[in-house]
Formats: structure tokens, C-alpha cells, sequence
């Protein structure tokens, strides 16, 4: 079955650097867009950023632009997530799934119904 592991958060202050794995199985890595997603407390689940899986050209949400960085190793069927310069608003936990594009939408829907347990990142002095 379709399985995320998610790994790399902890505690950081403002300005420091976090990196963000997920290691997936169960599913075709290669073929599927991918994206990261977070949870901050009390709030839904909103989309960070995603990375096609042709040409591995990314796509971020206006906050974290210029900050995070997405990427993928189709040869470790592993996402990560690259968060610099973090800040007390993405304090979170986050969680990765597949993509499956949709004409009517800025980023890729989730392509599974299953999710990780995710990792949490909390960003505080």
C-alpha cells in the first residue's frame, strides 16, 4: 500500500534551517508530481509546494517563496524539502503526498487518500 514516511523536523529559531525528508513506497515515485503540505495548530491542511514529475520544475505558495526549496531523488523514491531562514508562521507539522495535476488548480491535487504521520517543525526563540 501507498506509505509516507516523513522525518527531519525538530526545533529551530527564527533564521535557521531545517531539511525535510519523505520516503515513499507503494506507488510509482517517478511517475507522480509531488508535494509537501503542513498543518499548523487549530488550521487545515494547506499545500507549501510541489515539483513536477517530468522536468522537476517546483512551485511554492507566496510565503515560503525564496526560502524553501523543493527536490526529489527518483532513485531513493525520497522527497525532501529544503526550509531556510524559517520563521515562527511555519511552525507546523508537515506531511508530503502525491500530485495529480488539475486544469482548474494552481497546485496539484492530493493523489492518495492515505497519510503519513508527519513531522513537526517549530520554529521559536
Amino acid at each position: 500500500q501507498v506509505q509516507f514516511v516523513e522525518s527531519g523536523g525538530g526545533l529551530a529559531q527564527p533564521g535557521e534551517s531545517l531539511k525535510l525528508s519523505c520516503v515513499t513506497s507503494g506507488f510509482t515515485f517517478r511517475a507522480y508530481a509531488m508535494n509537501w503540505y503542513r498543518q499548523a495548530p487549530g488550521k487545515e491542511r494547506e499545500i507549501v509546494a510541489s515539483i513536477t514529475s517530468t522536468d522537476h520544475s517546483t512551485k511554492y505558495v507566496d510565503s515560503v517563496k525564496g526560502r524553501f526549496t523543493i527536490s526529489r531523488d527518483n532513485s531513493r523514491n525520497t522527497l525532501y524539502l529544503q526550509m531556510n531562514n524559517l520563521k515562527s508562521e511555519n511552525t507546523a507539522v508537515y506531511y508530503c503526498n502525491g500530485g495529480v495535476p488539475h486544469p482548474d488548480m494552481e497546485f496539484p491535487l492530493a493523489a492518495f487518500p492515505s497519510w503519513g504521520q508527519g513531522t513537526q517543525v517549530t520554529v521559536s526563540a
